[in-house]
């Protein structure tokens, strides 16, 4: 007779010496950076409400318990096979491993191996045991690095790409004395229904049940619901219903999440006026209630909107929704492909910099005209650009949750300002920065740091192209790191330290200098496999045919090319060839090249231009 039990389990209880398979018949694994964030900001929120740093670590044991929803396994002779809950139990992995990397070199470390793998005559074999995905769980394991190619598996390049933004979606405040509390809480505190049969057939049956009964109403449903329940004329009801139908399909275009992450947005730029405090027990406020529930939010805050019964709630659709919406849209177009105008949203989106879309819409005011919205929309961009960079160059986070507080508080400073108003705003905004390029050293390539270098570089190349002579530019050429096409960072120096024992007597020396970003360039990866591991001398001709930026190392780049020669004369750029050896002082002048390109380039007086006229308020 077959058997269905339910019971609750800690993340401990079910990882630890536990493996589960996943048929070759399902899907793989699918989450994208959304939900991998939506996963951390409720798992480290939960935590951080209730985190005192007075406590010790047993006080852990007290804090509440965190309801991660419910998984199902058919327990077969076969083996343990997950029906249900595959995308969290991978994530979750992910996670672990993260924080095992992060507390390495700490004495205070908690033990997490046996929740990701066991060991049997010297063979790894991981809890959750997918064959596929071995060798990158592997790597991921080790800290070693995988390449990835056009036949690389999709859940494979998941799994590198959310591991990713783990670096980026953990909060910085948990990786000091706060992250053995976190991991003990999350072994203990955080808790999933495990439902278990014996049978295939009732595991699909139990996953069926609990998917397909009933048709819950969405967040969005639920407040058009509201809103037009606001409207008592029945014309001027059925014209703000239609309005809303065809807007929703044309969000439901680009993802079926698109409608929520827009009512998120619109609703926290215009509206959101508080977010929660970093401090024990804090409540949630506007900014966390407008992401988790905004259609009660909205019901509640109706005075704030001015959403009294008729006409102003049919202008909340008609007018605000849709404008919102449609520049919105207008936005998501240019993350995906460089836009006249809007070319630094697209270099935002590069940086996987989704707030970025907060701070754009909180310039924006429903009356504006198209092309005081776009102007506004540009400036704001082009802070946000300088913002990243710099921050990239001085080896400081952007990813969510180190951000998030800092661009709620500049959604507030530039909301609904006007344009000249926002100029100013958006220059003093960066004028507050402490660390800039100008200030900070140069940056040093790791592995952490690897692919925001990548874009930088990718940058400085593309600018120096499209200014320097008259190519279009390549930046998403330069920025692609897969394919027979790809670039990749290369060293100019070849990875042979006995040839610089002379300036270098200590090998890691040598290597801290090497990994320096004046001896990087941006190269296509088989020039790499090709000329790599040449020395300087031999690789320099090469250089020649390739990018700018590669190319002025090279004498003959400053013969016969008058406009590159003019630009820099009119920039002052420090360029110079190097033409016979490539040595430590060419490595720190050519690193100081890239500092005055990166504060040329970011120029906050040439990229947000205040008017003559203006006057600060």
């Amino acid at each position: 007779m077959a058997t269905i039990e339910g019971k609750t389990r800690t993340v401990r209880e079910l990882l630890k010496s536990k493996k589960y398979e996943v048929d070759y018949y399902q899907r793989g694994y699918k989450w994208q950076e959304k939900q991998m964030q939506e996963l951390i900001t409720d798992l480290t929120s939960q935590f951080a409400d209730q985190y005192n740093e007075e406590d010790g670590r047993s006080a852990v044991r007290n804090y509440n318990p965190y309801f991660l929803g419910s998984i199902i396994v058919s327990d077969t002779a076969e083996g343990r096979f997950l029906v249900d809950g595959q995308q969290r139990l991978t994530s979750l992995t992910l996670l672990l491993l993260y924080l095992r990397r992060l507390q390495a070199e700490r004495s205070d470390r908690v033990n997490v191996d046996e929740l990701i793998y066991s060991e049997v005559y010297g063979e790894k074999s991981f809890n959750l045991n997918v064959p596929a995905r071995q060798a990158c769980m592997n790597a991921l394991f080790e800290g070693e690095t995988i390449e990835v190619t056009p036949a690389t598996d999709e859940s494979v390049r998941n799994l590198l790409a959310r591991y990713e933004n783990l670096s980026q979606l953990f909060p910085e405040e948990l990786k000091g004395a706060a992250l053995p509390y976190f991991i003990d809480w999350l072994l203990e505190n955080v808790k999933l229904v495990e439902i278990t049969t014996d049978s295939d057939e009732n595991a699909y049956t139990i996953f069926e049940t609990m998917n397909d009964r009933g048709l819950s109403l969405t967040p969005t449903e639920m407040l058009k619901s509201y809103l037009l329940a606001n409207i008592p004329d029945t014309a001027t009801r059925q014209a703000a219903e239609t309005a809303w139908k065809d807007e929703i399909a044309r969000l439901l275009v680009y993802g079926k999440d698109t409608q929520a992450e827009l009512f998120k947005t619109w609703l926290r730029s215009q509206y959101a006026d508080n977010i929660r405090e970093r401090s024990r027990g804090a409540a949630a406020r506007d900014f966390e209630r407008i992401g988790t529930e905004y259609h009660r939010w909205v019901r509640e805050k109706d005075d704030k909107l001015q959403l009294t019964p008729g006409a102003d709630t049919a202008r909340f659709i008609q007018r605000d929704f849709l404008f919102y919406s449609r520049w919105y849209r207008a936005l998501l177009d240019a993350s995906r492909s460089r836009t006249t105008g809007l070319e630094t949203v697209f270099y935002n989106a590069q940086q996987n910099f989704t707030l970025q879309y907060l701070v754009l819409l909180a310039t924006l005011r429903p009356t504006d005209p198209d092309d005081v919205a776009r102007r506004k929309l540009e400036l704001t961009a082009r802070y946000l650009d300088v913002l990243l960079s710099w921050r990239v160059w001085c080896g400081r986070s952007i990813g969510y949750a180190t951000m998030q507080y800092a661009m709620f508080l500049a959604a507030k400073r530039v909301r609904g300002k006007d344009e000249a108003a926002l100029a100013i705003e958006l220059r003093a905004m960066l004028a507050e920065i402490q660390e800039t390029p100008a200030t900070g050293p140069v940056p040093t390539l790791n592995q952490q740091n690897r692919k925001s270098l990548h874009r930088l570089l990718a940058r400085l190349t593309d600018y120096l192209e499209t200014h320097a002579t008259d190519h279009p530019g390549r930046y998403p050429e330069y920025v692609n790191s897969t394919g027979g096409g790809s670039y990749e960072v290369e060293h100019i120096w070849a990875n042979h330290p006995e040839d610089h024992a002379d300036e270098f007597p200590q090998k890691e020396d040598f290597r801290q200098h090497r990994n320096r970003i004046g001896g990087l360039l941006l190269l296509p990866k088989s020039f790499n496999a090709s000329y790599g591991d040449l020395a300087y001398s031999e690789k320099l001709p090469h250089y020649f045919g390739q990018n700018l930026l590669a190319k002025s190392l090279n004498p003959n780049c400053y013969e016969h090319h008058p406009r590159f020669t003019n630009w820099v004369q009119h920039t002052g750029l420090p360029f110079v060839a190097y033409p016979t050896t490539f040595d430590r002082a060419a490595l720190a002048a050519r690193g100081e090249l890239y500092r005055q390109m990166t504060l040329h380039l970011w120029s906050p007086a040439r990229l947000i231009p205040v008017p003559e006229t203006a006057v600060a308020v």
